[in-house]
């Protein structure tokens, strides 16, 4: 158990860096928090848990990844995971397969990889083809090697207030907020987006109860998704004291949307071309120029972040009414 909370911490440091803090306060320019030096943070104290693992004659963590097919953003997406785990001295392998696969093959493999007793964390790179269910094969994973947190038992866990695995994106969200001492206790929180690998759990850690046994936020969440009216949106955020922009909608959170004082967590990523050279750009889904003019500070969108990834690229998008 402790290799595979070693390896969430590794993946929730990949998350981190895809996360824009926003914070404005009253007669104050500029506050920004960067994920970036969190995730530097985070991969640290990773490093460590390994190197003390492995003096205590413990055998070295292995992660072992499955990916199907040829979708670049994918073999980009893996390629950043497996450095990553090399780097705080994880052992990891990327077990590489054809688009054609059949799901009964795949649901073979994950049974090896499931009872192989040197494989601590195992995760299955989505999206998968159209002829596999994506269901059915998060939930063939082990629970106890689920470093994505997409079983249907952990996710349950999730809804009970149990330690559990927690998506990447989530747990990166929440991450942020406790190391920055920002207050969620009786808070006023908006998550933008309701995905089952983003918006769903993020809103889960932020109302549940601080005394349980995976404590929770208690704050007061408010979540919308794409039948949610933009002005009911705009009346919510006005009097929320935390933002959390989850709905893969560039520029859905605007500087008249906020109230002096509020954070903006931004995990949107969205690729746009850019209107004077043409060519495409990443951005959130905070108008990071607006609040900056609002609020006096922004954090630009790191370059070369967010290949296509189930647990990134946010499936239920808002829409306006």
């Amino acid at each position: 158990m402790a290799a595979i909370r070693t390896l969430r911490k590794l993946c929730q440091h990949s998350q981190h860096q895809l996360c824009k803090l926003h914070t404005s306060a009253p007669r104050q320019e500029a506050v920004v928090i960067s994920g970036r030096k969190l995730a530097r943070q985070i991969r640290e104290e990773a490093r460590v848990d390994v190197d003390k693992m492995v003096l205590g004659g413990h055998r070295r963590p292995h992660l072992s990844v499955v990916l199907v097919g040829e979708n670049p953003a994918s073999h980009s997406y893996v390629l950043n995971k497996t450095r990553a785990a090399a780097d705080v001295g994880i052992s990891s392998e990327t077990i590489l397969k054809q688009s054609d696969i059949s799901e009964e093959e795949l649901l073979d493999l994950i049974y090896k990889l499931n009872t192989d007793h040197r494989v601590d964390g195992l995760l299955v790179q989505l999206p998968l083809p159209d002829h596999i269910n994506e269901r059915a094969i998060c939930n063939a994973v082990s629970p106890t090697k689920d470093v994505d947190g997409f079983h249907v038992v952990n996710v349950g866990r999730l809804c009970l207030d149990q330690s559990t695995m927690l998506p990447a994106t989530p747990w990166a969200v929440w991450e942020i907020i406790k190391r920055t001492g920002i207050p969620t206790i009786g808070k006023n929180v908006v998550v933008a987006g309701r995905s089952k690998n983003v918006g769903m759990p993020i809103a889960m850690l932020l109302h549940t109860d601080s005394r349980h046994e995976r404590p929770g936020g208690d704050a007061t969440v408010t979540i919308s998704h794409r039948h949610t009216p933009k002005e009911q949106l705009s009346q919510h955020t006005k009097i929320a004291d935390i933002i959390v922009a989850a709905a893969g909608i560039p520029n859905l959170i605007t500087p008249d949307m906020i109230k002096e004082g509020a954070a903006v967590i931004d995990v949107g990523i969205n690729r746009v071309q850019d209107p004077v050279t043409g060519k495409s750009r990443l951005v959130g889904d905070v108008d990071f120029e607006g609040v900056r003019k609002k609020a006096g500070f922004i954090t630009p969108v790191p370059g070369g972040v967010g290949p296509y990834d189930r647990s990134n690229a946010h499936e239920e998008h808002y829409q306006g009414s």
